[in-house]
């Protein structure tokens, strides 16, 4: 092989490896969302959202379903309202139950769906009643050093 051939494979590898790399990006931020941008939105109410963030996956028994799409604090109530883009093609009773929960060693917090088993479903702009808030670790390790100090 001449010299010239071997930069050229050597300049469509590194352009590959780049790509690839952003392409890993965008799936890791949660920018890239492949067509999922048709569907219907609901509201769900939480104390503590945690880390929650926009673009953050939704998932029903393992099964990414939908998107959060807005988050915001209801000065009434004193609570975050999270709005969620449901896909397409989903559907969920109405007494379905929301929590908030971590995946994976970087501790990425998503909605996990519980569907219930009520006859109707939720329609866009409905609200779901059920919800969990996140796990928060500071608050659960305050909690057991404090009872710790009251058995002794």
């Amino acid at each position: 092989m001449n010299t010239r051939t071997i930069e050229i494979m050597v300049g469509l590898f590194v352009a590959a490896a780049i790509a690839a790399l952003f392409m890993l990006a965008l799936k890791v931020s949660n920018l890239a969302s492949y067509g999922q941008d048709e569907g219907y939105e609901i509201k769900a109410h939480f104390d503590n959202i945690g880390g929650l963030k926009e673009r953050s996956p939704v998932s029903a028994g393992g099964v990414r379903v939908g998107k959060v799409v807005g988050i915001n604090y209801d000065n009434q109530n004193f609570e975050a309202v999270v709005t969620i883009s449901i896909q397409q093609g989903y559907q969920f009773p109405k007494d379905t139950a929301a929590s908030i929960l971590t995946a994976g060693l970087l501790g990425e917090q998503y909605i996990g769906l519980d569907p219930g088993g009520d006859e109707e479903n939720l329609q866009p702009g409905d609200e779901i009643e059920l919800t969990q808030p996140a796990l928060v670790l500071e608050q659960v390790i305050g909690q057991f050093l404090y009872s710790k100090a009251q058995g002794e």
